[in-house]
């Protein structure tokens, strides 16, 4: 390995690192934070329509950067659209597996966890890498 190869490892090693720690961190807190306020009597059953929404236009700017690139903030303000999207869906779906999921649907509530989980890394992964770039 030359010098800017190495470079280059150490920077992707350390993103990566922060990103995971990051996501831990919010997946953690959220989830925490859901079951409290669940006790407490609160339901999120209302942000439904608004992810949803929140997501086809999330979607639709993905589009427009694929057609016509605007560059590296435009990437950035994708990347933290989508992080603060996925954290209003791990509430969502934490909300739905405590109060709305039969002992027989535990799979698809996994499922859906999993999906936002993976998808806030993966939003958080395009900010730390924009920014680096």
């Amino acid at each position: 390995l030359d010098n800017n190869t190495s470079l280059y490892l150490d920077v992707t090693g350390k993103v990566i690192l922060e990103s995971v720690i990051l996501t831990t961190a919010v997946v953690l807190s959220l989830t925490v934070y859901t079951f409290c306020a669940a006790k407490r009597g609160h339901d999120f059953n209302f942000l439904g329509p608004f992810l949803f929404g929140a997501l086809i236009v999330l979607m639709l700017f993905a589009f427009i950067q694929l057609l016509f690139p605007l560059g590296r903030i435009s990437v950035m303000i994708y990347g933290c659209l989508a992080s603060i999207l996925f954290c209003g869906y791990i509430v969502y779906d934490t909300d739905n597996l405590i109060k709305r999921y039969t002992y027989d649907k535990y799979i698809w509530a996994a499922v859906a966890l999993y999906l936002d989980v993976i998808n806030l890394f993966l939003s958080i992964l395009t900010i730390f890498r924009a920014s680096e770039s």
